[in-house]
């Protein structure tokens, strides 16, 4: 158990952050999962952005690598593109 008062705060702080992360990951997971499933072109061209959003505000607060949130936006946009 931590001793000090300054790691006792950093354990505080982690727990914090830990569950804040894991807010938008999941929120990020669902949008994702949530774009995948449609069908309809002009809804998804809609949504993207909103899905795209969330993606590089992960990847800014490094909560996702740079790399992981290109190729989640590639993959995505590929597959809107490919709609009819």
């Amino acid at each position: 158990m931590a001793q000090h008062k300054s790691s006792k705060k950093r354990i505080r702080q982690d727990a914090k952050i830990r569950m804040r992360n894991r807010y938008y990951k999941k929120a990020a997971r669902t949008a994702i999962a949530k774009l995948r499933e449609m069908t309809d072109k002009t809804e998804a061209a809609k949504y993207l952005p909103k899905v795209v959003s969330m993606v590089d505000r992960l990847a800014k607060k490094n909560t996702w690598h740079d790399n992981k949130a290109s190729n989640i936006k590639s993959k995505l946009t590929i597959f809107v593109n490919k709609l009819a």
